[in-house]
């Protein structure tokens, strides 16, 4: 049924408009409510805030316009400037807030939006958290819009689509899902958007805000979206069939679903030789274990297994232990939760205080504590070549999960010796097997087992040895070479 058009409700429904939207903006001192002269009767208001908006726009945009108008319609005269209608009072609520110019167009009887949003946010600039020697060297900012033309310069293809959602009653943080139609597999996308939709929360600062409401446990301590501010590391997933979410005033993506094995990889092991980059990628499985299990293992062999250790190091550690007044995991455990005091302290300090900081950790941990009698100085060896260890791990997020792990693997280490690290990495491994990433196993391709899927596990195959997507992804093209005629 169409509904039939009344020139005095219309114009009833702007004035009433017009009366909630002051309402709505009293008290605000940045709010701006302009009247407009168009002609010897027509007049036309501009609602915005200007805290909001950028200001020479306006002036070029719609100010300028107007001046030179002769009662024409708005939208005839706004020619530089995208133009939407507004179709609700809340509607008008949320383009205002977001940077938007409303105008009433008296001579449709129609509210206007035009988007002037003042473009804050720094230039592009390196990645800070996950730096490579090779490979582009820009990352996401804090505006998604600019995030969304990385993307599209690196994926130029009509395929690759957007989806926006608005979450949080508060924030009104905008949400792009980001997927290549036709590769990636409908599941997930629509799995992702029904958790998008689901979301309750009345603020969202950060992206990892939202992964928090939409990863499938809550409960553990392992991510199961792959946190990311590199755009080459987004373009990469999305060809492989994975999906991309992008959260307004952050600049960290979201990628899934992920397994475990992605959050020991670097966006370096695809820059450089195949060789070379499998014998980074081994070293880093390498040190991730050495970093666990170092310190319980000095635990469980000073505490119940002395007798495995070979003589002449028997009699350093005995002559190390010898004045320590602490059981080896009082020890071990102070340790480790002192440098684990170091490091936050560092990277909460301002960066020339932190340097500071470091020397006096330095300091107070290689010498002052095995002096007081608080550490022996084999533990203080293994404390540093655990911490170097921890640091070959690409992913943060996964750095601060090992502590837990690895203090977990300590107090099993010191109730039942060896036999309680193997309990302790059993239980992390039927832990990780439990796990899913949007609905995916997290420990594939090992299990369930995908044997193609293992030329990009622990070594880094050749290029060309990769014609085919990771197949638990179970993607719509299965391969990734366009089939010559």
């Amino acid at each position: 049924m169409v509904e039939k058009y009344d020139p005095q409700m219309k114009n009833h429904q702007m004035s009433t408009w017009l009366d909630e939207l002051k309402q709505k903006l009293n008290h605000m001192d940045d709010a701006e409510i302009v009247e407009h002269r168009m002609g010897p009767s027509a007049s036309v208001h501009l609602l915005y805030i200007k805290t909001l908006i950028d200001p020479e726009r306006l002036n070029e945009t719609i100010i300028q316009p107007l001046h030179r108008s002769a009662g024409n319609s708005l939208s005839s005269c706004i020619t530089n400037a995208k133009v939407s209608e507004v179709l609700s009072i809340e509607d008008a609520e949320q383009k205002i807030m977001q940077g938007f110019i409303l105008l009433n167009d008296s001579v449709n009887d129609q509210w206007l939006g035009v988007q002037l949003e003042n473009p804050l946010g720094r230039a592009v600039e390196p990645s800070q958290t996950e730096t490579v020697i090779y490979g582009a060297k820009d990352s996401f900012s804090e505006q998604i819009d600019k995030n969304i033309t990385m993307l599209r310069r690196r994926l130029p293809i009509t395929t690759l689509k957007t989806e926006s959602f608005t979450i949080g009653s508060l924030s009104k943080t905008k949400v792009v899902l980001l997927y290549i139609d036709g590769l990636t597999n409908p599941e997930f996308v629509s799995l992702a958007r029904k958790k998008i939709e689901s979301v309750d929360f009345d603020q969202f600062l950060d992206s990892s805000q939202l992964a928090a409401f939409i990863e499938d446990h809550n409960h553990t301590v392992f991510p199961q979206f792959l946190q990311t501010d590199r755009p080459d590391a987004c373009a990469y997933a999305l060809g492989e069939g994975k999906l991309t979410l992008l959260v307004s005033n952050s600049p960290f993506a979201l990628i899934a679903p992920i397994t475990f094995f992605h959050l020991l990889q670097s966006p370096e092991d695809y820059f450089l030789r195949w060789p070379v980059a499998s014998f980074l990628r081994l070293i880093r499985y390498g040190s991730f274990i050495v970093s666990l299990t170092m310190i319980p293992f000095y635990v469980a062999l000073t505490t119940f297994h002395y007798q495995m250790v070979p003589l002449p190091l028997l009699y350093v550690l005995l002559e190390s232990r010898g004045k320590l007044p602490f059981t080896p995991f009082a020890e071990g455990f102070f340790m480790i939760v002192t440098l684990e005091i170091i490091k936050e302290a560092s990277l909460r300090m301002p960066t020339k205080t932190s340097q500071t900081l470091g020397v006096i950790g330095g300091i107070v941990i290689g010498q002052a504590a095995v002096e007081a009698g608080f550490a022996s100085k084999v533990l203080i060896v293994l404390m540093g070549i655990s911490a170097i260890a921890f640091f070959l791990v690409p992913n943060y997020q996964v750095t601060k999960s090992m502590v837990l792990m690895q203090i977990l693997l300590l107090i099993l280490a010191s109730f039942l010796g060896l036999p309680g690290i193997v309990i302790g990495l059993i239980g992390i491994l039927a832990h990780l097997h439990a796990l899913t990433s949007l609905g995916q196993p997290y420990l594939a391709p090992i299990a369930p087992f995908y044997g193609k899927d293992w030329n990009d596990l622990f070594i880094r195959g050749p290029l060309i040895w990769m014609k085919t997507r990771p197949k638990y992804l179970k993607p719509l093209r299965k391969w990734r070479q366009e089939m010559k005629k």
